[in-house]
């Protein structure tokens, strides 16, 4: 039986609105030039760009609700829609927020030498925007540094 996470960590709603209205901004291109071979311009045109841009957009807030980070007695766990790994805490060395192309986003260290970037919390720019990302990586470091160092109080 798995342990109740101690604090769980997922994209904001504007931030999962906007990865997929990225991704949906991207596929639409695909579809728009392929319409634009196929069909003359017109409503199709309209609707190969707007389509795609709203469906994924919809897709990316359901999908921000199964990706996140999930801290427990037994580790750090990345959560997302296709992987989710657990890293004990015996093998995290350290935890730090780290710039990423225009993002902040915090990166696990393990023994072995490799790095894991968490799924959440992050912040960037427009959409990426987290306000709380400062309390989120303080209540992940202190997490980290109770199970690292002592274990968490009673």
């Amino acid at each position: 039986m798995e342990d109740a996470p101690a604090a769980t960590f997922r994209p904001t709603w504007q931030q999962a609105l906007g990865r997929g209205l990225y991704l949906g901004s991207l596929a639409a291109i695909g579809v728009l030039l392929i319409t634009a071979i196929l069909a003359p311009p017109g409503l199709w045109w309209v609707a190969a760009l707007t389509g795609p841009t709203i469906l994924c957009g919809l897709i990316g807030v359901l999908a921000g609700r199964f990706t996140g980070t999930q801290i427990s007695s037994r580790g750090i766990r990345t959560v997302s829609v296709f992987d989710g790994r657990v890293a004990t805490w015996n093998e995290v060395v350290d935890l730090r927020a780290e710039r990423r192309g225009g993002r902040t986003v915090v990166s696990v260290y393990l023994e072995s030498g490799a790095s894991v970037q968490l799924q959440a919390p992050y912040s960037g720019g427009l959409f990426a925007a987290d306000p709380k990302f400062e309390g989120k990586m303080f209540a992940l470091s202190h997490l980290w540094r109770s199970h690292r160092f002592g274990g968490l109080p009673g």
